[in-house]
């Protein structure tokens, strides 16, 4: 059984507390806009259309899959929100596995498979993140809700390879 699946996680795109933060911030902005716009009917009824709408799209978010981990005996998986493709990194490849944080920035935009200065980057939320670099240098960093968990699966499917 080739695909037996050791590590299994899905990221959801509206999870990270400082963007959960912000969004109601904003709606609280709205909310308290629209309580002090009395005498102005039409801009008063704009602001709750606008808080209410931020607060449909952010509950909406908590329930999106940005994209899904999973790690196999031979490959770590991930497979992202609708049209991306899906990438498979092959663990004999895999030369250094750590735990690190994943940016020392407090907000961090998700992303999926983005390419920069020799790092390949996949993130929805959380602090830590596993990085794994390859033969070749390249450096796939992998942020998880489990970052510990995610470490022993790879390192117990690099073992069994």
């Amino acid at each position: 059984m080739d695909d037996q699946i050791l590590f299994q996680e899905k990221q959801y795109l509206g999870r990270d507390g400082t963007w959960i933060s912000v969004r109601l911030i904003l709606a609280l902005f709205c909310f308290v806009a629209y309580y002090i716009n009395w005498e102005h009917v039409v801009s008063q009824q704009l602001f709750f259309i606008v808080g209410v709408s931020i607060l449909i799209v952010s509950i909406i978010m908590l329930y999106m899959v940005n994209y899904r981990t999973q790690v196999t005996k031979t490959h770590v998986i991930l497979s992202g929100l609708w049209t991306t493709s899906l990438v498979k990194i092959d663990l004999n490849s895999i030369v250094k596995m750590e735990k690190k944080r994943y940016s020392s920035f407090i907000f961090n935009n998700p992303v999926y498979n983005l390419h920069k200065n020799g790092k390949i980057r996949f993130y929805s939320g959380g602090k830590e993140a596993v990085w794994l670099t390859d033969k070749d240098g390249l450096i796939y960093v992998i942020g998880s809700q489990q970052p510990q968990q995610f470490l022993m699966a790879v390192q117990q499917a690099k073992g069994q390879s």
